[in-house]
């Protein structure tokens, strides 16, 4: 059998995402933090981009611009973004001609404009120590460094890291004194008995905070009941309770804790006061943690009765064509250095179109959002209506992954709070009267009636949903449920108290 090698051509067709539109998408999808970093980095590779510094600090053109057109239609389609070129340019000019409205699809865009997680690659000098990221101090951090001014034998400095090691981040140990003497044994330790490793362990567990380095809640509180005045009103019957009760405490059988702790219930009442001002897991009250920035990305407020939507001027530099190199690109030759300017211009109009573009859809998205829940900005959370994605994109005429885009990582500063624009959007409950009531509003409402229950008789989810189906909603104890574990609302046992 003979195999014969020939050559087939097949047409076909194939949708292709220009750079433009790749860039626009990713422009759109980018949070405040990130987008600045994105101009930043324009900017610095760029030539033909500059901040304009022209323009008054507070002042925002685009915002009057873009809001005439959503007043006058509401509903129109997106606008065309080519017609809102930068003014530094006019399609009179005989440079400008020659220049492509679209880039080839394989030009090396990403070359110029890669992702806004970047590393830093320039010099030491020129590093922004104000910037980086600085951890929290962690809580074994805070423990060595009591360590380092306790004064102790090299012998118990090092039993006591070993025990700083076994405590995790609640406060607590996770080994035993056994399993401490143990692993020193193997690590080498030799001829440490196991009085020492408790010796050391006492001596760490006067370290704040206070509690720390216990095996359990009852040896971490009364650590804590150890450390207060002796002077400290109801100090005994605290360590009374803790002692021999703990479980009766736990399970809030105030009525047997009563009879077997000889406490009344006033008396009780102090006792328990003075328990709960305890921390049981004292590890928490030091943890590393990050700061997180929010800055809105649109700001609501309200003027004349009407609720206005305005683009934030400070989310990212103002930035325009620099008019001196692009009055460069004036030849009609092909060198290398005038190809090079034309393809930074023909990048820079269209990083500034996708910021318009970008800035339109946002505003235009968030004054939909607006429309629906005015409810909310007037009368709070009880009257937040149900929103989906498919309603804003139909209002606007795009498409739903737009509009998931858009309000991803984006905030709305209103006068009840900064709230990322997703927080808007819920399902919905059908009410007796035929009307629907979001998700939102029902969370609301059971946080509203457990702040009002009492706290010697809670409420429990089926009685919510009763008092909740006297109002007209229709709520299922299971939904309940799944309400108050999201709101962090403990069940009904959990939350009976004296006080």
């Amino acid at each position: 059998m003979v195999m014969k090698t020939s050559l087939q051509l097949k047409l076909g067709q194939q949708l292709t995402m220009t750079p433009q539109l790749q860039q626009a998408i990713k422009l759109l999808q980018l949070s405040t933090l990130d987008l600045q970093q994105e101009i930043q980095q324009a900017l610095e590779s760029n030539p033909m981009l500059e901040v304009n510094e022209d323009e008054e600090p507070h002042s925002n053109p685009q915002n009057d611009e873009i809001t005439e057109r959503l007043v006058a239609n509401a509903k129109e389609a997106a606008t065309d973004t080519s017609a809102s070129e930068d003014p530094s340019y006019s399609e009179d000019d005989n440079w400008n001609d020659s220049i492509p409205n679209d880039l080839p699809v394989d030009t090396a865009w990403d070359d110029v404009y890669q992702g806004s997680n970047t590393s830093y690659s320039g010099t030491d000098d020129e590093f922004d120590f104000e910037s980086r990221n600085s951890k929290g101090e962690t809580l074994q951090d805070h423990l060595l460094w009591q360590l380092n001014l306790t004064p102790m034998s090299d012998t118990d400095r090092v039993i006591a890291i070993a025990i700083i090691d076994a405590v995790n981040q609640d406060g607590y140990l996770t080994q035993t004194d056994e399993e401490i003497h143990s692993g020193l044994e193997t690590e080498g330790e030799e001829g440490i008995e196991l009085d020492e490793v408790q010796a050391v362990l006492k001596r760490v567990q006067q370290f704040d905070p206070p509690g720390v380095a216990t095996n359990s809640l009852q040896e971490c509180l009364l650590n804590q009941l150890n450390q207060l005045p002796k002077d400290t009103p109801w100090l005994g019957q605290a360590k009374l309770v803790v002692s021999h009760y703990i479980n009766l405490l736990g399970n809030r059988d105030y009525a047997q804790l009563m009879r077997r702790s000889r406490l009344k219930e006033e008396d009780l009442r102090q006792v328990l006061k003075l328990i709960q001002g305890l921390h049981p897991k004292p590890g928490q009250s030091i943890q590393e943690s990050e700061t997180e920035y929010v800055v809105p990305d649109v700001v609501v407020r309200k003027a004349n009765g009407r609720w206005l939507v305005e683009l934030n001027p400070e989310i990212s530099p103002r930035i325009r064509v620099n008019p001196g190199y692009a009055s460069l690109v004036k030849r009609a030759d092909s060198s290398a250095d005038n190809t090079y300017l034309r393809d930074q211009l023909q990048e820079a109009r269209w990083f500034i179109k996708s910021l318009q573009s970008r800035n339109e859809t946002l505003l235009k998205v968030a004054t939909q959002i607006v429309e629906h829940q005015q409810g909310f900005l007037d009368y709070g959370e009880e009257a937040m209506k149900p929103l989906v994605l498919h309603d804003i994109a139909e209002a606007v005429e795009m498409h739903e992954s737009t509009i998931s885009r858009v309000t991803t990582q984006k905030y709305m500063h209103t006068p009840r709070g900064v709230f990322e624009l997703k927080y808007f959007f819920s399902s919905h409950v059908s009410t007796e009267s035929g009307g629907e009531c979001s998700s939102t509003a029902i969370r609301a409402i059971i946080k509203k009636l457990v702040a009002a229950e009492s706290p010697k008789k809670p409420l429990s989810d089926s009685k919510i949903a009763a008092l909740l189906g006297e109002q007209g909603i229709n709520v299922a104890r299971r939904t309940i449920a799944k309400y108050r574990e999201a709101l962090s609302i403990p069940p009904s046992n959990e939350r009976k108290r004296l006080i």
